[in-house]
């Protein structure tokens, strides 16, 4: 079902907003806990249900709202794992019996142990959504939902590859973005439209790959088209086409400042909770052990007190009621800035505006307590407005109008100063010349096997020295050695599953592969259940012209 767009009057323009939902692969059945996997117990906690909360609410109240959300395939996968499953629901107990125990401690504090209350019931009501509501399936949440013609959703890229330096090999692109729309396909029942790419970072080219796999549009960021060499008639207000049946969205300066500014942005305002304050390390050590990494390593609990409050100054308490109160507010702002927008591109262009308004979705809940109730009044206000903005996807927006200007986008991404130095530098350089030559011996064992009669030991490791392969590339790992956060723990994805695809790319090679370690690497990296080794060598690619070093007993 595709919600139909109307224009009433020549000053009517489109909002599209894209939330994007992405964490890298981390799952460690080989440890009883760890501390990583708690990054998506946190956003699960903090931005996924409540995000799901928003849109049964908007269901349930029959707005007329249009959200675009793209899902990652690893965190589709992880989603879905019956292992991080089980560990999400001792997590949320874990978080309720602190809640608990807050709420004892600050007997003699009312105002702490009114927000301590809160986030009991914050708690209760996560377990409730999560284990009784939808069965711990959250991917089902978001099929109902799209089921309803209201939310569209869209996927990336396999394990988040930023391909513009992937590129030396078109088989990997090609991999990453296949590999991804089949995730898709196997939890949703079918392909998407729309694409993320990584970092929205783009090539010339890359519209190829995205054609050939069925895909109709993809996101740049706002240089991606103000600087393709024939200026765009609409700049970024209107999609241009490839000129292959693939249309790019460029996202809106405007909007993305008012949101993702450090200094302009609404998530700094005083009155919103305080993220970096947190009691998991700003209590007793003692009385917080059994709620932090191993008794000893302090981490966030999601249990917060204080407000932004200002630079410079002692940590005010929160105030919920006014914080959301100001979330409101900042609601009312964003859609009336979206209206003067759009009444000031109505005049100048032959075809109505489409704001295009990329987020991470991490941001909303996670990083930024009220960004969930920001959202929902968002999508409330524009859809009680019925002469400004419209919501509408970017799929919406392409059959109201599937004639667009033809261009070739530039490269670009929505990273640090627009290209891709923040993934390529001295503190991650040394990683891609490692991805390279993985892939390049991938590529060269797919052709080296093709035609001889493999037994399913040498099918299994084939596939799993693919998903090797792509697990290594993924774009988190160059970006935390960037950032400087769990450096330790990123050298040591890229450095393991590389460490791994060799294991396994020898032992093919030698055909003494051990099938207990390769069952342990299944367990461990369990994830792309259909993956085809063979996709590294397509038809198209021809047959290798010398024997291979691959002997078949």
């Amino acid at each position: 079902m595709t919600k139909s767009l109307s224009r009433s009057n020549d000053k009517q323009g489109f909002l599209s907003i894209i939330l994007h939902a992405h964490l890298p692969y981390v799952r460690h059945p080989e440890h009883d806990s760890f501390f990583e996997e708690n990054w998506l117990f946190e956003a699960m906690t903090e931005c996924y249900l409540p995000l799901v909360g928003v849109l049964d609410r908007l269901h349930s109240d029959n707005v007329d709202y249009r959200l675009t959300l793209s899902l990652s395939p690893t965190l589709m996968t992880m989603l879905r794992d019956e292992l991080l499953q089980t560990r999400y629901l001792k997590y949320l107990h874990s978080r309720l019996e602190l809640a608990e125990k807050e709420i004892i401690r600050t007997r003699k504090q009312p105002e702490y142990q009114k927000l301590a209350r809160l986030y009991r019931r914050f708690f209760l009501n996560a377990l409730n959504t999560y284990q009784e509501q939808y069965q711990g399936d959250l991917l089902a949440a978001f099929k109902k939902h799209q089921a309803t013609g209201k939310l569209e959703l869209i996927t990336t890229a396999a394990t988040h590859g930023f391909l513009p330096l992937l590129n030396v090999s078109e088989t990997a692109v090609r991999n990453q973005v296949n590999t991804g729309i089949a995730t898709f396909k196997a939890n949703f029942g079918h392909a998407p439209s729309g694409f993320w790419l990584p970092e929205c970072g783009y090539y010339p080219g890359l519209e190829t790959v995205l054609a050939d796999a069925g895909i109709e549009y993809f996101f740049v960021d706002t240089h991606g088209v103000t600087d393709v060499t024939q200026q765009p008639w609409n700049g970024v207000y209107a999609p241009i086409a490839c000129g292959n049946g693939v249309a790019a969205f460029a996202r809106d300066p405007e909007s993305s400042q008012q949101v993702w500014s450090a200094k302009e942005g609404y998530p700094g305002d005083f009155d919103y909770r305080e993220y970096y304050s947190d009691i998991g390390f700003e209590l007793d050590a003692d009385y917080i052990a059994p709620y932090i990494l191993d008794g000893k390593t302090r981490i966030n609990t999601g249990i917060k007190y204080h407000r932004v409050t200002g630079d410079n100054l002692a940590k005010e308490i929160y105030n919920p009621r006014q914080a959301l109160a100001k979330a409101y507010e900042h609601a009312q702002d964003f859609i009336g800035k979206r209206q003067h927008q759009i009444d000031r591109l109505g005049a100048t262009m032959d075809r109505p505006p489409i704001i295009v308004a990329p987020y991470d979705a991490e941001l909303f809940g996670h990083w930024w307590c009220e960004g969930t109730y920001w959202l929902e009044c968002v999508l409330r206000l524009a859809s009680e407005n019925s002469h400004g903005v419209q919501l509408a996807s970017c799929g919406d927006y392409l059959k109201q109008q599937p004639s667009a200007q033809v261009a070739t986008p530039a490269a670009s991404t929505w990273g640090d100063q627009g290209y891709s130095s923040y993934w390529i530098n001295e503190a991650n350089d040394w990683i891609y010349p490692l991805l390279h030559k993985a892939e390049q011996e991938m590529e060269k064992l797919a052709r080296d096997v093709r035609g001889l009669a493999l037994t399913p030991l040498q099918t299994r490791a084939l596939n799993q020295a693919a998903r090797s392969v792509l697990l290594a590339q993924a774009s988190d790992w160059p970006f935390i050695l960037k950032s400087g956060t769990t450096i330790d723990y990123a050298n040591k994805r890229v450095t393991d599953h590389l460490a791994r695809f060799n294991y396994l790319h020898d032992s093919i090679r030698k055909n003494r592969i051990n099938e207990r370690y390769l069952t342990a690497l299944e367990i461990m990296d369990n994830i792309f259940p259909d993956i085809d080794f063979r996709d590294y060598n397509p038809p198209s690619a021809g047959a290798s012209s010398k024997p291979g070093r691959f002997n078949v007993r």
